[in-house]
């Protein structure tokens, strides 16, 4: 067991939950996009672990690109402001279809304030895809087109997910003791 592991509570997701979800996932993108032109969109840092499992099922060809926003100042609450930290430059907007792919989804403002962002931005569709949803957070109308496991309202960490940039490595996803936090 390694040190981050000591400030688990338990895990809630498994790794071969994680990877059946992934799997799921990737079957529906592929049928659903198969006579699309696929960019798969990676909101860094946190869903570069999803990200990268996800690509790798998907059977359509793809493009690949990277944003980072936020909505989080330091520690462990949204401040409810979304930011785009690297943003997203391309020629070609109206010709591709952006599927965002988010590690978690909760307040629901990053992911609906990004996704009308890019739709002004001229993009032919925008899409959702999630590997975790935590509807209990939702502060804003907002439903994933592809969503993998609901969660209860848990501070998570692992795989891909942080607190104060740790816990990413973790190959699972876990609750985090409330003391790490909460210090």
């Amino acid at each position: 067991m390694s040190k981050l592991e000591n400030d688990i509570e338990k895990i809630l997701v498994s790794q071969n939950e994680i990877a059946e979800t992934v799997d799921r996932i990737a079957a529906r993108i592929s049928k659903d996009y198969e006579d699309k032109n696929l960019l798969l969109l990676c909101i860094l840092k946190g869903s570069v672990v999803f990200f990268s499992d996800l690509m790798r099922k998907i059977t359509v060809p793809m493009q690949i690109d990277f944003m980072k926003v936020t909505s989080y100042g330091k520690g462990s609450q949204s401040t409810g402001n979304v930011r785009i930290l690297l943003d997203l430059h391309r020629d070609d907007f109206s010709d591709i279809d952006i599927l965002i792919i988010e590690d978690i989804v909760d307040s629901g403002r990053t992911l609906s304030t990004l996704v009308e962002y890019l739709k002004m931005k001229g993009a032919r569709s925008v899409h959702t895809a999630t590997l975790l949803d935590k509807p209990a957070r939702r502060e804003v109308e907002f439903t994933p087109d592809y969503s993998g496991i609901i969660i209860p309202d848990e501070f998570v960490v692992g795989y891909g997910l942080d607190y104060s940039e740790r816990y990413r490595e973790l190959p699972y996803v876990g609750i985090l003791k409330p003391c790490v936090y909460k210090k």
